[in-house]
C-alpha cells in the first residue's frame, strides 16, 4: 500500500461520471450543461469524407492533367518554330525640282495619300486572302507549313485545307506589330526551318514594297492626268492650225503673203521713182523742144505707162485687186493673218501646257513613296517558339482557376442544404 503525499487530491477513477456543476438551490441550478467532450492532443485525426475524394480527382482531371497533356505534347510533339524579323516603314521624298522656277505651276497639285494611310493599307493587305496566294504561288506555304505535319499534327497546317483556312493559319504564324502614331511596322514570320522563315520575310517586303510602287503610280497618274489631257489637246490644236497655214500656201502658191507685200510694195515705190525721173525728163525737154517733137511725145508715153502701171499695182490692194491664184489680195492677207493668229495662239498654249504637264510631273514625283526598311530580315541561330514553359504556365495557371471556380461552387451549394 503506497503512501499518498499531503495535500494531494484524490483523483478520482476513470471510469467515474463527471461531477455535476451547480448546487440545486442555486441560480440555474435545474440545468445540468455538459460541454462536449474535447479530443486530446494525441487523438486520432477526423476521417476523409466522399467529397474529399471528389476535390481530389477533380484537381487531378482538371489541373494535372492538362499539364501533363500540354508538357508531352510540347516537348515530345510539338516543331522547332524559327522566327524571322522584319522592319520597314512608308517614307516620302521631299526634294526641290527645277520646275519650281516656272512660278509655282505645281504649287496647287494634290498628291497621293500619306505615309500613315499607306501603313494602313499595308496593314491590311498583309493580313489578306491576296498576299497569301501570291506568296503561296512562289515559295509553295502549303509544303513549308506542312513539313512537321508526321510528328506535330496541331501547330502544323493540314494539306486537305482550303486557302481560306491558309489565310488563318497565316495570320498565326506571321505576327504584325503596327504602331499606327509613327507609321512603323514590324513583322515576325515564323517557320519550321530558318531559312523558310527569311524567304516568307523577304517575300513579304517584296510584296509589299510592290504595293506601294503601284500606289505611287496611280497617285502620279491623278495628278498629271489633266495636264496630260490638256497638253494633248494642246498638241492637237497646235498640229491642225499648222495643217491650215500649210494648206493656205499652196492653194495661194505663197509662203508668206507679208514678204509678197513688201515685194509689190518695192515695186511700187520703184514705178514712182521712175515715174518721176520721166517726168523731170519730159520738163526738162519740153524747155528745149519744139512742138510736135516726137520725143516729146514719147516722153509723154512713157509717163503714162508708168502711170498705168502704179495704177495697177495699187489696185491690187484695193477691192477686187486680184492677188496670187486669183484670189483677192485683201481676203488672202485677212487669211493668213487668221491663221497666223491661230499658230500663235497655238504655240503659246502647248507652251503653257507643256509647262503645266512638267510641272505636274515634277510635283508627283517629289512625292514619290518607297518603303525604307530599318530590320532587313534576319536568319534566326535557335527556335524561339513555342514557348513552352510559358504555355504550360498559362494552361497550368487557367485549369487551376477553372478548378477553384468549381470547387467554389460546389461549396456555396452544398452549405445552402
Amino acid at each position: 500500500m503506497t503512501d499518498t503525499p499531503p495535500n494531494t487530491p484524490a483523483q478520482p477513477p476513470a471510469d467515474a461520471p463527471a461531477p455535476k456543476r451547480g448546487g440545486g438551490g442555486g441560480k440555474g441550478g435545474g440545468r445540468n450543461r455538459q460541454k462536449p467532450p474535447q479530443r486530446s492532443q494525441g487523438g486520432r485525426p477526423a476521417a476523409m469524407r466522399k467529397r474529399h475524394y471528389g476535390l481530389i480527382l477533380s484537381f487531378l482531371i482538371i489541373v494535372i492533367v492538362p499539364i501533363a497533356a500540354a508538357s508531352w505534347y510540347l516537348y515530345s510533339r510539338a516543331a522547332d518554330q524559327y522566327a524571322s524579323t522584319l522592319g520597314f516603314t512608308v517614307r516620302s521624298e521631299d526634294v526641290s525640282s527645277a520646275v519650281d522656277l516656272l512660278g509655282g505651276l505645281g504649287s496647287t497639285l494634290g498628291g497621293g495619300g500619306s505615309g500613315a494611310q499607306d501603313s494602313d493599307i499595308l496593314y491590311e493587305f498583309m493580313r489578306s486572302q491576296q498576299l497569301v496566294q501570291n506568296i503561296d504561288n512562289k515559295l509553295d506555304l502549303r509544303t513549308i507549313y506542312t513539313k512537321q505535319r508526321d510528328p506535330d499534327w496541331l501547330l502544323s497546317f493540314n494539306p486537305e485545307g482550303t486557302v481560306e483556312d491558309l489565310t488563318r493559319y497565316w495570320q498565326r504564324m506571321v505576327r504584325i506589330s503596327y504602331d499606327a502614331g509613327s507609321g512603323l511596322m514590324e513583322i515576325r514570320a515564323l517557320a519550321f526551318t530558318p531559312d523558310d522563315a527569311k524567304a516568307i520575310a523577304e517575300e513579304i517586303f517584296a510584296e509589299n514594297s510592290q504595293i506601294i510602287n503601284e500606289l505611287s503610280a496611280i497617285a502620279r497618274a491623278d495628278a498629271t492626268r489633266y495636264a496630260t489631257q490638256d497638253l494633248e489637246q494642246a498638241v492637237e490644236r497646235l498640229k491642225q492650225t499648222r495643217e491650215a497655214l500649210t494648206t493656205f500656201r499652196l492653194t495661194n502658191q505663197i509662203v508668206d503673203p507679208n514678204a509678197d507685200i513688201q515685194a509689190q510694195m518695192g515695186l511700187l515705190t520703184t514705178l514712182q521713182a521712175q515715174q518721176a525721173e520721166a517726168l523731170i525728163d519730159f520738163d526738162l525737154l519740153a524747155d528745149i523742144a519744139r512742138d510736135g517733137d516726137p520725143r516729146l511725145e514719147q516722153a509723154q508715153r512713157r509717163i503714162d505707162v508708168i502711170q498705168v502701171r502704179i495704177d495697177a499695182e495699187r489696185q491690187k490692194f484695193g477691192v477686187g485687186g486680184q492677188g496670187p491664184g486669183g484670189v483677192e489680195y485683201a481676203t488672202t492677207i485677212a487669211d493668213f493673218e487668221r491663221l497666223t493668229v491661230d499658230r500663235e495662239f497655238a504655240e503659246a498654249a502647248y507652251a503653257a501646257s507643256l509647262a503645266a504637264r512638267d510641272a505636274a510631273v515634277a510635283e508627283a514625283n517629289r512625292q514619290s513613296r518607297y518603303l525604307a526598311t530599318y530590320i532587313k530580315p534576319t536568319l534566326a541561330q535557335k527556335s524561339e517558339f513555342p514557348q513552352r514553359i510559358i504555355l504550360i504556365a498559362i494552361i497550368g495557371l487557367f485549369s487551376f482557376l477553372i478548378w477553384s471556380i468549381f470547387s467554389l461552387v460546389y461549396y456555396a451549394l452544398r452549405d445552402r442544404r
